[in-house]
């Protein structure tokens, strides 16, 4: 079924927008291949992406896409928690070509003895403004759909008319969506509309009551613009764990001053501020030609009963990070992933991966 929706999405009140750390069926990733921008330490990416499907695994399923099958290795593929499909990507970065999922209001019961599916979001995906090449990845959403292991379990809704990444919001599954104006105002995404009527779209399609805008804390070496998961997390509690700087000498000290001064500034629903937990900024890691890549720690992933940390052979900031995620998540293990190849890609942990929540067969 392939739901047309209109613009006012009558259906708004049937579904809602969960948070990561709510109950997860699976987790979606996107192998690296021999065409992608990977190539030159292909065997390294896959290592990595490796161990975090490992540990996916041991606590929900795991979906992979892999235009070339036989780079997966042989454990996934006979791991009874993993499901392979295959078709033709153009990168790996599943938190932002991967279909963003809504489910039922518990408020609503089953309608005619049948409970509501939950709706795949299919936005366009456009190499984050037209930055690289995406026309294979932005049909991810609708490929996987038609996934036999899939099609019987959502409805999809397509919303190609509108340029989203999974990667540029957070939601706390009560209403609220955090965002930042750099990069959903950023050149070659939605325009010509105003932020107000962005405001709009996004309450209106993601089926939420706030968006909160954050207008600083871009990292340097970032290329989309400024993604939220790179600098903020929402937690459980009205807690937000985000990216510090405290070092005066840092390029980035008086953008991220200026950040968590308005984190400060920021209210909940009910006027209550919120739980502020501060990452250590990585020390600065740089490529081979001298550009600094955007490491950071809030990129983690939440899943049932773990987060996956990314760490940067930093003992003492690694550590940190881990306890700092450690208050947010108490109820779960903290799983490091050493993420310096993928930050030469200029993404991390949360980036190679999107959360599909619990699933009901019809």
């Amino acid at each position: 079924m392939n739901i047309q929706a209109d613009k006012q999405f009558e259906e708004t009140g049937k579904f809602r927008l969960p948070a990561e750390w709510e109950p997860q069926w699976g987790v979606l990733l996107t192998w690296p291949h021999e065409y992608t921008d990977w190539a030159p330490y292909l065997q390294e990416i896959i290592d990595t992406m490796t161990v975090m499907a490992r540990e996916i695994a041991l606590r929900e399923k795991v979906v992979i896409v892999a235009w070339n099958k036989n780079l997966v290795p042989m454990d996934l593929q006979e791991n009874e928690h993993v499901y392979i499909t295959s078709f033709p990507t153009d990168d790996t970065w599943a938190r932002d070509h991967g279909p963003i999922t809504l489910v039922r209001s518990e408020s609503q019961g089953a309608k005619g003895g049948e409970q509501e599916l939950p709706r795949w979001l299919d936005f366009k995906f456009n190499g984050w403004g037209e930055k690289f090449q995406a026309d294979f990845d932005n049909l991810v959403p609708l490929k996987l759909r038609a996934f036999s292991s899939f099609y019987q379990y959502f409805d999809i809704e397509d919303h190609e008319d509108f340029v989203l990444e999974g990667g540029s919001i957070e939601c706390d599954g009560q209403g609220t969506v955090f965002t930042t104006s750099q990069c959903l105002l950023a050149p070659h995404r939605n325009q010509p509309l105003t932020q107000e009527e962005i405001e709009q779209e996004l309450k209106c399609r993601l089926r939420v009551e706030r968006i909160v805008w954050l207008d600083h804390g871009n990292l340097l070496g970032d290329d989309t613009d400024g993604h939220i998961d790179t600098i903020v997390r929402v937690a459980p509690d009205n807690t937000l764990v985000y990216v510090g700087c405290d070092d005066p000498d840092d390029a980035q000290y008086e953008d991220f001053q200026q950040l968590e001064a308005q984190l400060q500034s920021l209210r909940t629903g009910d006027g209550q501020p919120y739980r502020l937990l501060k990452l250590p900024m990585p020390a600065a890691i740089y490529e081979e030609d001298g550009e600094r890549l955007p490491a950071t720690y809030a990129n983690f992933l939440v899943i049932n009963g773990a987060v996956l940390v990314p760490v940067y052979g930093q003992e003492e900031n690694d550590r940190q990070a881990m306890e700092v995620i450690r208050q947010a998540f108490p109820d779960r293990e903290m799983v490091p992933i050493d993420s310096r190849t993928i930050i030469r890609q200029h993404g991390s942990v949360h980036c190679l991966t999107m959360q599909i929540p619990v699933i009901v067969e019809r």
